[in-house]
């Protein structure tokens, strides 16, 4: 597998697919504006820098880096655009998780992904063509494949902002009908989107195989960049080493699924950048695990020390 012909490549979806997978996209946002209160966005109140700092680090850092990246490795113009995709969505709920098991600040962990998601809804689209048209080879390969910008923004913010917008209507007005319908919703997106990643990692297979150099070096490169990044970012904000750890993660775990709809519903199904985005999706849990390993060993080791 070269890189042109990953280039070429592109993943054709019937309208019932893509129906499917912008209705996954309502949904997922749906169910995380449900789940939204004032409790989640603590760390706005209480440490301010630390909650922007830590934002900024994510929506503006993280691209930034990645186009610095990018202009290093110098990847097929595809790979380059998976990588943009996914450094412009928000954080992934995994980083929860993985920063309470790695003894991380979990509520400042909750506070930066609820803050992330929210600002998503306008950002992310104008992030991913923003960043997209400052890397000359991504910018050329959207001119060839006939890309209409301003449609993709339209589409993509309202797809991200009404659901988002409607959620949390309903959380401050509804609350009991918020709790209720919360979990079933937030299952049922998540299942779609494991299902995407998984349906898209099984139909990129031989893709990945043949091409597994020009896929999964830069997802480890680009992932082990973004886990450097949170955590010079955190000592940067003079944070706590529990909220360095958070930051951690949340800026090296990303919303890979979301990544994946978004290039096979809104972006042509690019498939060197599908590739990237469903093997971010697998990679990160691998990786986040090491992590947790590592700061857990860290630990042990202190408290052996000490």
């Amino acid at each position: 597998m070269d890189a042109q012909t990953l280039d070429q490549l592109t993943i054709a979806l019937d309208p019932a697919a893509q129906a499917m997978l912008g209705g996954a996209i309502v949904v997922m946002m749906f169910a995380i504006a449900l789940g939204l209160s004032p409790a989640h966005f603590s760390f706005l109140r209480a440490n301010p820098k630390l909650f922007w700092g830590g934002l900024a680090a994510q929506l503006i850092g993280l691209p930034a880096m990645t186009l610095a990246l990018a202009a290093l490795m110098a990847p097929p113009p595809s790979i380059a655009l998976g990588m943009i995709v996914v450094a412009a969505c928000p954080g992934g709920n995994v980083s929860n998780f993985l920063s309470w098991g790695a003894r991380g600040d979990t509520a400042y962990s909750v506070s930066l992904t609820a803050g992330s998601s929210v600002i998503a809804a306008i950002w992310t689209p104008a992030a991913i063509l923003l960043w997209s048209e400052l890397y000359p080879p991504t910018a050329t390969l959207l001119d060839t494949i006939a890309f209409d910008r301003a449609a993709f923004v339209l589409q993509t913010t309202l797809m991200l902002a009404a659901p988002l917008a409607l959620g949390m209507l309903t959380a401050r007005y509804l609350p009991a009908a918020a709790a209720m319908l919360r979990k079933p919703l937030a299952l049922a997106g998540a299942g779609v989107l494991a299902f995407v990643i998984i349906q898209g990692v099984l139909d990129f297979w031989p893709l990945i195989v043949a091409g597994w150099m020009l896929i999964y070096v830069p997802v480890a490169l680009h992932n082990g960049a973004a886990f450097a990044l949170g955590a010079a970012a955190g000592r940067l904000l003079g944070a706590e080493t529990a909220q360095r750890r958070a930051l951690t993660f949340e800026v090296g775990i990303q919303n890979a699924g979301l990544a994946v709809v978004l290039l096979l519903a809104q972006l042509d199904g690019l498939g060197g950048a599908a590739a990237i985005a469903a093997a971010w999706g697998v990679w990160h849990f691998f990786s986040g695990g090491a992590m947790v390993a590592l700061f857990r060993t860290l630990d042990a080791r202190k408290a052996d020390d000490a």
